[in-house]
């Protein structure tokens, strides 16, 4: 894969675990990255840290994205520090689990607001700069229950499945223009968030997954690499599922 030196890239929530390493993965390969971060600043500075190492430019901005300011602030920075955006990573994510039936509408707002608000009104920031360019990568991050849905989760399925509309909307709004855009589907990944889970529901997941293991952030940043990449010009309007095989 080619050098992404010279390219600039945003990524939401970019301080940790699947984030951080699409940061570092795109930094890897030259990119500059601009990123947001919700309230962890020891995080965020320690990922800010690692980037600067690897001799790329780097932001770390704290903010919510389903506020259209912070949105367009965010965007705003690396156009107006950096000199443009090239690659946006729709990554920031929240869950709210719970059934259904006791689902409270403030969990389901906020889990709404978060993954799928945010991303719209970050590509719509990143869109005016991108066209300018006449070129632009952005990748969406869904998940494999947007696929297949997921009992105590139907927010967040919503969420992760309306990523997937609005991915394939966007393609066909942007083709001609030089922008791509795409989704990955990460299925069982190792973060902070399923070391949680109990050993049980571990598990049962693993055995539910061809390779025999789970993902590993770095499995999912190098799909997103790809799909940011000048290599991956002719591929829009794709979900590319990182899962081991768990979703077929």
């Amino acid at each position: 894969m080619g050098s992404m030196s010279g390219k600039n890239a945003v990524v939401t929530g970019g301080s940790r675990g699947i984030g951080r390493a699409i940061c570092l993965e795109l930094a890897r390969r030259g990119a500059n990255v601009v990123f947001s971060y919700a309230g962890n600043t020891a995080a965020a500075d320690k990922t800010l840290e690692e980037l600067k190492a690897l001799g790329v430019e780097a932001r770390a901005i704290q903010g919510n994205v389903a506020d259209p300011a912070a949105a367009k602030a965010l965007i705003d920075t690396a156009v107006k520090e950096l000199g443009g955006i090239h690659i946006l990573v729709n990554n920031a994510g929240i869950t709210r689990d719970g059934l259904a039936m006791a689902m409270k509408e403030d969990d389901f707002d906020a889990v709404i607001e978060t993954n799928l608000k945010g991303a719209f009104l970050c590509m719509k920031a990143a869109i005016r700069p991108m066209m300018k360019a006449r070129y632009g990568r952005i990748v969406n991050m869904s998940s494999v229950v947007a696929l297949r849905g997921n009992p105590g989760q139907v927010n967040y399925c919503a969420s992760k499945a309306g990523l997937i509309g609005m991915t394939k909307s966007l393609a066909k709004e942007m083709g001609a223009r030089g922008i791509t855009v795409n989704a990955v589907a990460p299925g069982y990944i190792s973060t902070d968030m399923t070391a949680a889970l109990p050993d049980a529901a571990r598990q049962a997941m693993l055995s539910t997954i061809p390779v025999g293991r789970a993902g590993s952030p770095e499995d999912v940043a190098a799909a997103v690499a790809f799909l940011a990449s000048e290599e991956a010009g002719y591929i829009t309007g794709q979900v590319l599922s990182v899962d081991g095989g768990m979703g077929m």
